[in-house]
């Protein structure tokens, strides 16, 4: 076992691998403000290869521009922590992957970066379904506080764990 990140990030991880498995599905992630932690987790179990499609660590808005296709008017208009985006990069690695299921994350890790509107500890996440209607937008933002970086970055990855299990609602 990987003794490199925490255990709930592994448990996670594992049911997230096991239970997409038993419906056959692959899963995709787009990753910000976590840098690859989920990436990480999900490739912690072995097998995962059968159900982990591919991630996209899009840390800068070029990134995800370029990569994932995120509009840069989405990005100037609302930024890159807001609903549009993560819907966006959601839909974006959908659309350069052959998974079922895609989960965005973006938010701010801190210590700096933070705004009045848009503090430290605040991230917004959202899932993609192959299928689905795109105008459906599933998102959600959550709140963490000021937990610091890491235990931001591990709170956000759970989260983003949890909505790639079917059935999972925001």
């Amino acid at each position: 076992m990987d003794d490199t990140l925490p255990q709930d990030l592994i448990a996670a991880a594992r049911r997230v691998i096991e239970e997409n498995r038993a419906k056959g599905r692959r899963v995709a992630v787009a990753e910000s403000c976590t840098g690859g932690l989920v990436s990480a987790a999900l490739t912690a179990i072995p097998g995962s290869s059968d159900v982990f499609e591919v991630g996209f660590i899009t840390y800068s808005n070029d990134a995800k521009m370029s990569v994932l296709g995120v509009d840069s008017n989405i990005l100037e208009t609302f930024g890159a922590v807001s609903i549009a985006t993560a819907w966006s990069m959601a839909q974006g690695a959908l659309d350069h992957s052959n998974a079922d299921v895609a989960v965005s994350i973006t938010g701010v890790a801190g210590p700096d970066g933070g705004s009045v509107k848009k503090p430290v500890g605040m991230v917004v996440f959202a899932r993609a379904r192959r299928g689905a209607d795109p105008d459906d937008v599933i998102a959600d933002t959550k709140e963490f506080g000021d937990l610091g970086r890491g235990p931001i970055r591990v709170q956000a990855a759970l989260v983003a764990l949890e909505l790639l299990l079917p059935g999972a609602e925001l």
